[in-house]
């Protein structure tokens, strides 16, 4: 049978992507090319080009990609455990970059869907349940957002005393608590409710508003169709 053919070898040296990388700057560089500059090595019969287009495919896109655990990467020949690996946590990045961008101007955060906008990014492709506290100051601009937990794929539980400690760390005058289905349906739980008016409560009690607590999820999951559950639109608060 006859070898496949290695593509870096097959390319003039001026043409591989390191060259051009070199010579041109990232933005000449194709998606798969990006990728294979990451990857740096692909393995005894799959070059690192043909392993960086075969990702992509599968993924659908370079931005596919940022929803991938472990397992994913690791299913294709080619990619093992540090590949793996890093490929995680170079999306990782992508995704808190993304999370941050245009963030030079504190984001103004006074209701349930700007909440549910600004951390679209934050929840993308998650398989577990986070719990995010957006700290706010008297005119409800971002102060910062802090994670709080990160849980199981199934649940996920944040003490009243940890969300306010990070408030008052901040200076905050008012917070708006969030947190994510993965399941996409962010219709609350009867934990969620419970934990809202221990929330409320202690908000009260150190004088920082809860302005909501939003839960998280995907339109095509959502009864409602808006993807997210706000327990102050709900009276809950």
């Amino acid at each position: 049978m006859t070898p496949p053919t290695n593509r870096l070898q097959t390319l003039a040296t001026g043409d591989r992507p390191q060259e051009r990388l070199e010579k041109h700057g990232a933005g000449v560089l194709s998606d798969s090319e990006l990728l294979a500059m990451l990857l740096r090595s692909g393995t005894k019969g799959h070059d690192v080009l043909t392993l960086s287009n075969r990702l992509i495919a599968e993924a659908g896109s370079l931005a596919g990609l940022i929803q991938w655990r472990e397992t994913d990467f690791k299913k294709l020949k080619g990619i093992g455990r540090v590949k793996a690996l890093q490929l995680i946590t170079v999306m990782e990045v992508a995704r808190r970059i993304l999370a941050h961008a245009g963030s030079h101007t504190p984001p103004l955060i006074d209701s349930a869907d700007k909440a549910a906008e600004f951390l679209r990014a934050y929840t993308h492709g998650l398989v577990v349940e986070k719990f995010w506290v957006l700290c706010l100051n008297r005119k409800n601009r971002l102060i910062k957002c802090v994670e709080i937990t990160s849980g199981t794929a199934s649940a996920t539980l944040a003490h009243p005393r940890e969300v306010f400690r990070e408030a008052i760390k901040e200076s905050a005058s008012a917070i708006i608590c969030a947190h994510n289905h993965p399941s996409g349906d962010p219709t609350p739980s009867s934990a969620d409710i419970k934990m809202t008016r221990q929330l409320r409560d202690a908000g009260q009690t150190v004088d920082i508003t809860l302005l909501d607590h939003v839960v998280l999820g995907q339109t095509g999951s959502d009864p409602s169709g808006l993807g997210y559950y706000s327990f102050r639109s709900a009276g809950l608060i």
